[in-house]
Parts: structure tokens; C-alpha cells; sequence
């Protein structure tokens, strides 16, 4: 799409609060379109949105359960995408929140350090990575940083961080986690401690969290954006420590599935299309019942190996909750639709059931009665 689509030559979108969108009569009894649509996020184009943005269409009348925002379009130069100021940002995610009729998941990569969507030059606060807070070993410290991200989020009214990453920095050589100083430590309870004074310090402020990338990447050598990412040799279990005592402490909203690939785990199939992970591990070992979003869909670990239907199909059997397409590795301002038609497909073949929809639509529902829309 050319980059001209992130300016508005047309009238924008009513100004409408998100407020007054969270205050309309409830809707009434969701069909099974409109629950398979809430297990769809997706990224989109745009500072602000006009009618001819397809995300209006995907939440006003598809009724999808999410959006992404970046701060960089990964395909556009310049590379303007969804983030220019503290005050633009807020008027977006308003404008977003009016067109729900069921209060929308906005989420953000905002771990701090270089996996950072708010950066200094737009006007955002200064923050410190995962790495520098949990090498210095002051919880009150990753506290104060948390409380600052979650209050900056709040503002702007995005209400899912998709942070803290829980990666235990097995390897510090790690080209997406440990050299991007994204975890807080090769010790699997000083990752623990942290991540749970970060997410206590989010929900003080009213924004949900998110715990990745499981069941862990800090072992791996490559960088599931690109490839397929082997950890057989390297993944172990001290890795599920974090999540498990997260888990065990009520502490996790929702766990992203890494796009990693353990032959002793699951000899077929990478975690996030893995039933004997998210099912067998996530699921029952660790017995955690609430949201499983899947990393983003696109990333080449997926979509190198399994087509887009065969990629929906196999999440969803594993145990996925929310399918998450960034739209910016690749743009496709119809992967909404596209993903939405799959299931319903999917579900008139009999490939997935009604139940296994509800089930997913009912956690996902759940989750949102914790949403602070302000």
C-alpha cells in the first residue's frame, strides 16, 4: 500500500470517547461470526483513521477482537505507521475503541530498552530494557519503570502490553532475545520476580499483560521472524519456571506461544501449531485456563512452512486463543477477513468444533471484563 494511505484527505472518523463507546447498551448475544472475529488481532496502517481504512471495516462491522500498533511500518518508507505523539496516539486508540461495540485489545510491544513502540523523540518518556533492570537487581527499580510504562499506556489508552518477555537469557548471544537485552536474567527466579513486580505495577495502572514467549526462547540461536528456529539442542526446562510460578500466583492474563521448534517436545510441529506444548504442557502441567494469543502469524517460522489455512487450523487444535497477524513482516488489509473466513470454513468441514470456538471466545471474554476502557 503506498505511503501516502497514512495521511487523511478525507473527514476523519466522528470524535467519539471511548468512553461513550463502553457505556452504549450492551450488545446483544454474539453469533458465531462475531465470536470467531474477537479471536482475531491485527495490525494496520495509519495515525489516524478514515473510512477508507480497512481496520474500520474489520472492527465496525467484522467485530474482530484486537489491534496492533507500531511505531515503524516495516514495508513503507518513510516508515510511518501508527505512533507520532503521546496526544495522536490517544486520539487513535479512541477512535478505535468508538467504532467496538465489545471494548477492543490494544496492544503494544512496550518492554522498554530497544523493544520500545514509545520512543523519546515522539514525546514519550525514557525506558529502560528488561536486561538493565534485572542485572541491577532492584525490584522497587523494575516497579518504578513499570508503573511509569503502564501510566504512559494507560494515557494513551492502549490496555495490553504484549511485555513482560519471561525469556530466561540462556543464551546471551540470542540475536532476538539476550542481544536485544529482553530478559531480565539467566537465572530463572530473578526472571520470576521481576516479571511480577512489573505486572503487579500494570495493574495497579489498569493495563493487562502479557507473558512470552512460551515455552521460552532465551535458548534459541536464530530468530523466528525469519526462520524456522530448531531449540532441540538447547531448550530446557528450567525455561517454564518463570511461567509456571507466574501462572501459579494468578498473575498471568495472557502467554504467547514462541514460534520455536523442540523435536523432544513435539517432533512435528513448531509450539504455537503444537497441541503437545500448548495443550499438554501450558495447558495441563502447568494449568493455566486463560488466553493463549499466538505470536504473530506472518513471521517466516509459520508462514515459510504451512499455509495460511493449515497454519489457522493446526493453532486453533493446539489450544490458540487469539490469532495475531502484526501486518507489517507482511500488509495484507484483508487478513482479517481472510482468517475470519478460514475458521467459519474450517468449522462447516467439522475440521474444528462449535465448542472449541466457544471455549475460546469465553476466556477471551473473560478477559475483557477486566478492561478499563477510560
Amino acid at each position: 500500500m503506498p505511503a501516502q494511505e497514512n495521511s487523511v484527505s478525507k473527514p476523519a472518523l466522528p470524535e467519539r470517547s471511548a468512553e461513550a463507546a463502553a457505556k452504549r447498551a450492551p450488545p446483544a448475544e454474539p453469533n458465531l461470526d462475531e465470536m470467531i472475529a474477537q479471536m482475531v488481532m491485527v495490525g494496520f496502517r495509519g495515525l489516524a483513521i478514515d473510512e477508507r481504512n480497512p481496520v474500520v471495516r474489520d472492527i465496525r462491522e467484522r467485530k474482530i477482537g484486537g489491534v496492533f500498533l507500531f511505531e515503524r511500518d516495516l514495508l513503507l518508507l518513510p516508515p510511518v505507521r501508527n505512533v507520532q505523539s503521546p496526544q495522536q496516539l490517544k486520539a487513535l486508540t479512541a477512535s478505535l475503541q468508538a467504532l467496538a461495540q465489545t471494548p477492543l485489545l490494544i496492544g503494544i510491544d512496550q518492554e522498554g530498552g530497544m523493544v520500545n513502540r514509545l520512543k523519546e523523540k515522539y514525546g514519550f518518556p525514557p525506558f529502560p530494557s528488561a536486561q538493565s533492570l534485572g542485572s541491577h537487581g532492584d525490584l522497587s527499580a523494575t516497579r518504578a519503570a513499570a508503573t511509569l510504562t503502564a501510566q504512559t499506556l494507560a494515557r494513551a489508552g492502549v490496555n495490553l502490553n504484549l511485555a513482560p518477555d519471561v525469556d530466561v537469557n540462556l543464551n546471551p548471544d540470542n540475536p532476538v532475545i539476550g542481544k536485544l537485552e529482553r530478559s531480565f536474567s539467566a537465572n530463572p527466579a530473578v526472571v520470576s520476580a521481576h516479571a511480577a513486580a512489573w505486572i503487579e505495577a500494570h495493574h495497579a495502572q489498569g493495563v493487562l499483560t502479557t507473558l512470552k514467549h512460551f515455552p521460552g526462547h532465551g535458548s534459541s540461536r536464530d530468530d523466528s521472524h525469519l526462520g524456522l528456529v530448531d531449540v532441540t539442542q538447547t531448550w530446557s526446562r528450567q525455561e517454564l519456571e518463570p511461567f509456571a510460578r507466574l501462572i501459579a500466583a494468578g498473575q498471568a492474563d495472557v502467554v504467547m506461544t514462541a514460534h520455536i521448534y523442540d523435536a523432544r517436545l513435539d517432533p512435528q510441529r513448531p509450539a504455537t501449531l503444537s497441541r503437545n506444548i500448548i495443550g499438554g504442557i501450558l495447558r495441563g502441567e502447568l494449568g493455566y485456563n486463560g488466553v493463549v494469543m499466538s505470536d504473530d502469524m506472518q513471521m517466516r517460522a509459520i508462514s515459510q512452512y504451512y499455509g495460511f489455512d493449515s497454519a489457522i487450523e493446526a493453532a486453533l487444535g493446539a489450544g490458540v486463543d487469539i490469532l495475531a497477524f502484526a501486518n507489517n513482516l507482511d500488509f495484507d488489509p484483508e487478513v482479517a477477513a481472510r482468517a475470519i473466513a478460514t475458521v467459519k470454513s474450517l468449522l462447516l468441514s467439522g475440521r474444528i468444533s462449535v465448542e472449541r470456538i466457544t471455549e475460546s471466545y469465553q476466556r477471551i471474554t473473560t478477559l475483557k471484563q477486566r478492561l478499563k476502557i477510560v
